[in-house]
């Protein structure tokens, strides 16, 4: 049985990030005292509505959003 290679090109990258953003990320969802619950029990509740697919748009809609408006004072 041959396996079909998936094509992960699908073109231009707009977005990168950087071990140090995914380390803080990490950090405010699994070891902040005062984030990590409520960011923890979201997750939760995503991961079990959505599939992955629906998912992954939630989180480059998010991330496009977060580039295009004003950082909060």
């Amino acid at each position: 049985m041959t396996l079909k290679p998936i094509d992960l090109t699908g073109g231009k990258s707009v977005y990168c990030f950087n071990e140090q953003q995914i380390a803080s990320a990490h950090t405010l969802v699994f070891d902040d005292a005062k984030t990590a619950p409520r960011l923890q029990a979201e997750l939760s509740r995503l991961e079990e509505t959505y599939t992955r697919n629906e998912r992954a748009a939630l989180a480059f809609v998010l991330i496009d959003r977060l580039l295009n408006s004003a950082p909060a004072s």
